[in-house]
């Protein structure tokens, strides 16, 4: 039985011509496939990819249908999204070197295979411990999904569109936010939120026999383990763990309020520190702190971040406008099939136009668009419905995923240039980049709002007069729409000055989005300006430098 299993985990002998040897130890082999064998990759990477997706993304979209089935407040609920990236965002650490030392075969399918028992394991889930449990180790076993769609969507390509495969790759899991939202109402109709979690399994289980089925090319094995790579491991993945955990949770919490928030900011920070110094004069490093130091990767950090800031713009701002404004995932179906849409057409472009001459171009157009369509969503009042944001956040949603590949392929191909070995720091700070930047724009966007909210709420009532007579009136009529049920005059009063304050409340929460839409134009405005001016000053010193070599 073991035998068998071993031989079924083997990577398959395969003799590669020059041309066909993997690029990296850990990748696949970049063989010539016939068409059929590249349509099954196609269709087995962004079945694998969307799998990837939905691992989070049904759950955040269904927040508040999982608080009340599982009885849980908000704070509690919080923390289900929350962990699921505190986990995921370092493992690829590790994960890099297990497929560099044991192969693709055993890192796909010893991995798909631990995600569908701890996917069926969902299923048993009736507390808020053992949810949080499940959603941890998820994290940890859902992280090599991404790296299998992009490899699978690389072999479905001829060798010469090898990079627009990468695009592909990292694309399709970001189709999977919409797809869960356009989804969830059918879902829960069915048999409440477990319903959910059965059609995760039932797409692991999809996934699971794909890459079961049709192997990837094996790669080049070395070995890659270091007793130092987990110590490593351990404090960088704590630290990041820790700044998960306050941006997911802080603005629930509040960041004042709650002293752990302190705690974990003063071990996260010393940790972090740690770890850098451990790799800092290692000859093998895992992370080379050197080179994530330079001034072209600090630059890269910095865009990537503000980026994933001003595109939670959609996944925040625009959902909890509508959802205030009184519509639910059942009524925003057609909204959302217009972001799915808009998200497939953006990788589509992103792949069609790619080159790698020009990565900075389609990031700064990118962000330009958000910038637009965020500052049109800042005129929305309390009328406002889903039809009037088609157009810009179908926009917003383009710009996400026309994004998201060439900032890719810049910061990889600045690590290839300095060698093989650097591969495994710029997935780590991608990762990271990525998924505590999108932490940190809910974050901000989230505590910005709620501040506004107040300072907006606190202007409306002082000009509420209650001997004003458009003020009277109206409590007047509100009282009159309770009076068949309410009999007392005073008491029909009071609850229409009850009426009244929730109107206001309304506005107050309405013109707080409107300040969030501002807020994010101004920052994707001032994202793209930086980005301009790299650009322009990297077309001057080309020019000087032609005018200097033609000089001399």
């Amino acid at each position: 039985m073991i035998g068998r299993l071993r031989r079924w985990l083997a990577e398959e002998e395969w003799a590669f011509a020059e041309h066909e040897r993997p690029a990296l130890p850990g990748s696949p082999g970049a063989p010539d496939h016939p068409h059929a064998r590249r349509i099954a990759y196609a269709v087995i990477g962004i079945i694998v990819g969307l799998t990837g997706g939905f691992g989070n993304a049904l759950i955040a979209a269904n927040t508040v249908t999982l608080q009340g089935a599982l009885g849980l407040d908000p704070v509690q609920i919080a923390w289900l999204p929350t962990v699921y990236v505190m986990t995921n965002v370092s493992i690829n650490l590790l994960m890099i070197k297990f497929r560099q030392q044991y192969g693709l075969r055993p890192f796909a399918l010893i991995f798909l295979g631990i995600y569908v028992a701890l996917t069926a394991a969902h299923l048993f889930v009736h507390g808020f411990a053992s949810a949080i449990l499940v959603r941890a180790a998820s994290g940890m076993a859902g992280a090599p999904l991404s790296s299998l769609c992009l490899y699978y969507m690389m072999q479905s390509l001829p060798a010469k569109w090898r990079l627009k495969g990468v695009v592909l790759g990292i694309g399709v899991p970001q189709c999977a936010t919409p797809l869960a939202r356009l989804f969830s109402p059918e879902l829960l109709a069915m048999s409440q939120w477990r319903t959910l979690y059965l059609f995760e399994l039932g797409m692991v289980l999809v996934s699971f026999a794909g890459v079961a089925w049709l192997r990837l090319p094996p790669t080049v094995r070395q070995k890659a383990f270091e007793p130092l790579d987990f110590l490593t491991f351990a404090l960088f993945a704590s630290s990041t763990a820790l700044f998960a955990a306050v941006l997911g949770v802080g603005r629930y919490v509040w960041w004042t309020n709650a002293a752990w928030i302190g705690w974990a900011l003063a071990a996260a920070i010393p940790l972090f520190l740690a770890a850098l110094a451990v790799e800092h004069n290692r000859a093998n490093p895992l992370l080379n702190v050197k080179w994530l130091a330079s001034a072209d990767i600090l630059r890269f950090t910095i865009v990537t971040i503000m980026a994933r800031i001003v595109l939670s713009e959609q996944t925040y701002a625009a959902v909890g406008l509508l959802t205030l404004l009184g519509e639910n995932n059942d009524q925003l179906v057609p909204f959302f099939t217009i972001i799915f849409v808009a998200s497939a057409i953006g990788v589509a472009v992103s792949a069609i136009t790619l080159d790698v001459t020009r990565l900075t171009h389609p990031v700064m157009m990118a962000i330009a668009l958000v910038a637009i369509a965020a500052y049109v969503d800042s005129h929305a009042t309390s009328l406002t419905r889903a039809p009037q944001l088609y157009v810009t956040q179908g926009t917003i949603a383009f710009a996400a995923t026309l994004f998201l590949g060439p900032a890719l392929l810049f910061g990889m191909t600045r690590a290839l240039q300095q060698g093989a070995g650097h591969i495994i720091s710029f997935i780590a700070l991608f990762g990271i980049v990525n998924s505590i930047g999108s932490l940190a724009g809910t974050a901000m966007l989230g505590s910005y709002q709620q501040i506004r909210e107040k300072a907006n709420s606190a202007a409306l009532v002082q000009n509420l007069d209650p001997t004003d007579p458009i003020v009277t009136q109206r409590i007047a009529s509100g009282g009159a729409a309770v009076g068949r049920v309410v009999g007392d005059p005073a008491l029909a009063r009071a609850e229409g000055s009850a009426l009244l304050a929730q109107a206001t409340t309304r506005e107050a929460n309405v013109l707080a989005y409107g300040d969030v839409f501002r807020l994010i134009a101004m920052l994707a405005g001032i994202t793209s300006g930086y980005l301009w001016f790299l650009l322009m000053r990297r077309s001057w010193r080309e020019r000087r430098a032609a005018r200097q070599g033609a000089a001399a």
